[in-house]
């Protein structure tokens, strides 16, 4: 037997539903904190500055795939046989 429940709502109303506090304002808000500081030129908000983590984490799970995927292919797939 297979049931299918479809709800028709939109993604705030969804939040509603599900108890989820609304963000909207607080993002926004933030948003045009770390506006101001890129415009004025604070130290810190420079574009490269606010990516820098990101681009690292990206890197370093770029990195883990492809050892995972060579392992892979030498055959070191974790599933050592005793």
């Amino acid at each position: 037997m297979k049931i299918n429940v479809t709800f028709d709502m939109t993604p705030e109303e969804f939040r509603k539903v599900l108890g989820l506090p609304e963000v909207h304002e607080f993002q926004q808000e933030f948003f045009n904190t770390v506006l101001e500081k890129m415009k004025s030129g604070e130290e810190g908000y420079d574009p490269v500055s606010l990516y820098q983590p990101m681009f690292n984490e990206s890197m370093n799970a770029v990195s883990q795939f492809q050892n995972m995927m060579f392992k892979l292919m030498a055959g070191q797939g974790g599933s050592e046989k005793k």
